[in-house]
C-alpha cells in the first residue's frame, strides 16, 4: 500500500514488483487514478458508496478488496497494538531495521501460535 494523497513519484518504490495499489475508498480520485495509470500501477482502491444502491459487480469487487486489505491491516494492527511499534529513529537504515525486526518478531509469534494450535 502506498499513500497516494502525495502523488510524488518518489512515493512509490520502483523495486517493488507488485503493480497493485490497495487503499480505502477515501483515496479514490481522478488525480490519484491518473497518477497510478501514468506509473503503470493497477488501482485496487475501493469504490465509494453512492447515494443510490451499489451495483452487484461493484459490491463483489469491494468485498474481494476488503479480504486482502483485512489480512494486511491485521499485521499492522498487531504491530502497533500488542507489540507497541512506534518508530522514532533518525535515518532510513534504522527505520528499515526496526520495521524488519518487528516483521520478524510478528512472523515468529505467528509460527509459535500455529505450532501450539497443531498440538
Amino acid at each position: 500500500m502506498i499513500d497516494t494523497t502525495n502523488t510524488d513519484p518518489g512515493n512509490t518504490d520502483p523495486g517493488n514488483t507488485g503493480s497493485g495499489v490497495w487503499a480505502d475508498g477515501a483515496y479514490r480520485s481522478k488525480a490519484n487514478e491518473a497518477f497510478l495509470s501514468r506509473h503503470g500501477l493497477t488501482s485496487q482502491i475501493h469504490r465509494r458508496k453512492p447515494t443510490k444502491p451499489m451495483p452487484a459487480h461493484i459490491k463483489r469487487g469491494n468485498a474481494t478488496r476488503s479480504k486482502v486489505r483485512a489480512a494486511i491491516e491485521h499485521v499492522f494492527a498487531q504491530q502497533k497494538g500488542a507489540m507497541a511499534l512506534d518508530i522514532r529513529v533518525i535515518g532510513l537504515v534504522r527505520t528499515r531495521a526496526k520495521i524488519g525486526l518487528a516483521n520478524l518478531t510478528y512472523t515468529m509469534r505467528r509460527l509459535l501460535w500455529h505450532e501450539r494450535r497443531a498440538r
